[in-house]
Order: structure tokens, then C-alpha cells, then sequence
């Protein structure tokens, strides 16, 4: 086996491919996009992607791009992985969402952990972590000062392939005093997947098994006393002062929020593929009887709905270079006002992709095109899964924006 070189500065593994530029990974995931079309069935039915698609991704270097230089990652940047998340989803939404739920907290690992803990964690250089932000389970000191886990938390995307577990747990200080949250990042060796997914109507393939942890030691150094919500950034970040990449120092919130909006967008343009595809292969239903290309009715369905697309997409890519410009702002520009302006244009992205999905594609495809399996009603019933989750139906839908109000006109809580 050949000896990885070194990284001069830090004395690490460089990457497998030095030379790999982000127009490159991103043209591959394009490229493998569409190999996952005809797999939609299949990772439903397993409920993840399978391992030989684990291994493409591996060796493409999707896994690395949001992991430091430092640790043999390519630190391309978020607007690169982005990219890299909604090509995926335009071929298989449950894909999409697994590999971007599972690589991106990389991102909030490099942000605010500190260096003993980032030197452990991207040892490995690949790194999927899948996390939850809803507490759950007991937290018990432990001799050595760390702490004995126990507890269940749902919807890990990612978790069938992933090295680690980004969770919360709420541990009681002192007794007689209230709970407060405490954020936690467990290695693989200290938590199981459990069977469950699969029974939701859409993203059944999207590997959001839950993770158990029984009596799993958690070292001290591992956990912040914290709930990533509550977490500012305005007066730095460990990572930022660790890599020298105002990435990483940016809020961790605000960009899971943009991953929402970019898997909408991912999921919509594979729907507009589909219609496509019908468009050009089927006929109208009433005289005269055209190839609905020649069809105005079509036409202007299908014109809609790609505007409507075009429209999220460079919403959402326009929101993520104003979340990179606030990073080169310093972090001080990571105030809740702009975080939660941040969040209101993503609410929007999504009921664009939602409505070119909802209102043109779906009802006009046709009752046949739409049988169970068929790729437009498979990828109508995974954004309509997107539409119910928490972040989306709960914060974004109605938080955010009245949250954002608040904030701007200075009214009190």
C-alpha cells in the first residue's frame, strides 16, 4: 500500500485526488445522478443506497467535500456541495437526502468543536454524521468525567453508512433544577441502527433509521453544555481560528436551513425531468390528438413549472452566497435578524418547487403516469414527505418569518 503524502502546514493525509477541482466532483455527481433513476425501487426497498453507491460516493470524494484540508478533506465549500446535494436528488430523492443529511453536519463539526476533538473525529478523513436536534435519552457523569449515554433518537438520516452521531440529550444539573439540553457527538463504535424505516409514504429509501445507544461512554471533551438552536457564533468559532476558513465560522442553523430548500429544488427538477419524458413519449388525451410536445396546454404546464423551478434554484444558490458572504463578513454578521431573513427566502424556494410539483406537473401527467413506482409519483410523494418535516411545515412555514418580524421591528418576546 502506498504511503499517503503529507500536507506540508499540517502533517496530515492530503486527500485521495489533490488535484480535484469542485467543477469536477460536481460534474460527477451528475454523472452518477443519472445511474440512480432507474435504482429509485430498489433503495426503497432496502430503505438506504446501496454499497456499491456508498463506494461511488467514496470515491468520488463526496464524502470529503465539507471535511478540512487538514484532515485530508477538500474543503470545497458549501455552494460546491450544494451542487453536488440536488444533482443527487434530481436522480433519487432518498438518495439525495441521505448523502446530504449524513455528510453535511461535517460543516457544524468543524465549526464548533474544538481541535482535540476535530483531530479525533476526521481522523478518518471520510466522515457521515447524521443528527437529530430533538433531545432525547439520560446523560450520567461518568468517573473519568465523561458521560454514560442511553437513549433513542429518530430520523438519523445517513446513519447506515456513518462514522458518527451529532445528538442531543437533556441532562438535569443538580437535583430540583430544571433540564437543560447538552449537544453530544458520538463515534460509531458507540451506537446501533436500529431497522425502522420504510413505512413513511415518501423518502423511504433516505436511511432515517433511528440510532440507539446503550451505556455508550461519551468523553468529556465530546459534548457541549448547549442545544445547536442556542449555539452563536458573532463571537467566533473554534474552527474558524483552527483552519483559517471563514466557512467555518459561519452559522450552522442557517445552513440546514439552506439544505431544506436546495433538497426541494433537487427533488422538483427530477419531476420536471419525468414530465418531460412524458411529454415527448405521449400523446394528448383529446382531439386533435398531438404529441403533447405540440400541445399549447402542455406547453405552458411545462413552461411553469420550469420557470418556477429556474426560479428556487437560483433562489437558493443566491441565499447561499449571501450565507459564504456573511462568512467573509466575519462572524459577527451571523446576527438572528439575518439568519432568520436567510430562512424566509428559503421558505419560498420551497413552495416554488412545491407548487411547479404540485400545481402543473403531477395533475397533468396523467392518472398511468402517476401509478405507484412511476418516477413522477415517487418523486411527488418524497416532496410532499419534505412539505410535512418539522423544519419545513413547522419553523420555516410559520417561525421564521414571524420570528424575522420580531426581530426587525424590535418587539419583545
Amino acid at each position: 500500500m502506498a504511503v499517503p503524502a503529507i500536507v506540508p502546514e499540517f502533517g496530515h493525509p492530503q486527500p485521495p485526488e489533490p488535484g480535484l477541482t469542485p467543477e469536477e466532483v460536481i460534474a460527477r455527481a451528475e454523472t452518477i445522478a443519472a445511474t440512480l433513476v432507474p435504482r429509485q425501487h430498489e433503495v426503497e426497498e432496502r430503505t438506504f443506497y446501496g454499497l456499491d453507491v456508498h463506494e461511488r460516493f467514496r470515491e468520488a470524494g463526496f464524502y470529503r467535500i465539507l471535511v478540512p484540508r487538514r484532515y485530508g478533506g477538500y474543503e470545497f465549500g458549501v455552494d460546491t456541495f450544494i451542487r453536488v446535494s440536488m444533482a443527487l436528488c434530481r436522480g433519487c430523492p432518498s438518495t439525495g437526502w441521505m448523502y446530504t443529511l449524513g455528510a453535511a453536519h461535517a460543516l457544524a463539526v468543524a465549526t464548533l468543536f474544538d481541535e482535540r476533538v476535530q483531530d479525533e473525529v476526521f481522523a478518518g478523513g471520510d466522515f457521515i454524521c447524521p443528527a437529530t436536534v430533538l433531545p432525547a435519552g439520560t446523560a450520567v457523569r461518568a468517573p473519568d468525567g465523561g458521560w454514560t449515554i442511553n437513549g433513542t433518537w429518530s430520523y438519523c438520516s445517513g446513519s447506515p453508512y456513518a462514522s458518527h452521531f451529532l445528538g442531543h440529550v437533556l441532562v438535569t444539573p443538580e437535583e430540583g433544577a430544571e433540564p437543560v439540553p447538552m449537544m453530544f457527538i458520538a463515534p460509531r463504535d458507540q451506537w446501533r441502527r436500529l431497522d425502522d424505516w420504510g413505512a413513511l409514504m415518501g423518502l423511504k429509501g433516505s436511511g432515517s433509521h433511528s440510532i440507539t445507544i446503550e451505556n455508550g461512554h461519551i468523553p468529556a471533551h465530546y459534548a457541549m453544555d448547549t442545544h445547536l438552536s442556542l449555539l452563536s457564533v458573532t463571537d467566533g468559532t473554534p474552527g474558524a481560528a483552527l483552519h483559517g476558513n471563514p466557512m467555518y465560522g459561519g452559522g450552522p442553523m442557517s445552513f440546514m436551513v439552506v439544505e431544506s430548500g436546495a433538497l426541494a429544488v433537487g427533488i422538483a427538477k427530477g419531476a420536471v425531468d419525468a414530465y418531460e419524458d412524458l411529454m415527448r413519449s405521449r400523446n394528448t388525451l383529446f382531439p386533435p390528438i398531438v404529441p403533447r410536445t405540440e400541445d399549447p396546454d402542455f406547453q405552458y404546464w411545462y413552461g411553469e413549472a420550469s420557470g418556477l423551478i429556474a426560479t428556487a434554484e437560483a433562489a437558493i444558490m443566491n441565499t447561499i452566497h449571501e450565507w459564504q458572504r456573511m462568512c467573509e463578513e466575519g462572524p459577527a454578521a451571523f446576527t438572528r435578524e439575518r439568519e432568520l431573513h436567510l430562512a424566509s427566502v428559503v421558505r419560498e424556494v420551497v413552495r416554488l418547487a412545491w407548487r411547479a410539483v404540485e400545481h402543473y406537473a403531477f395533475p397533468t401527467a396523467g392518472s398511468s403516469a402517476v401509478r405507484t413506482g412511476e418516477r413522477i409519483e415517487r418523486h411527488w410523494r418524497d416532496l410532499s414527505t419534505v412539505m410535512s418535516h418539522g423544519g419545513i411545515a413547522i419553523f420555516l412555514n410559520a417561525m421564521a418569518v414571524r420570528e424575522y418580524a420580531r426581530v426587525k421591528l424590535g418587539v419583545e418576546h
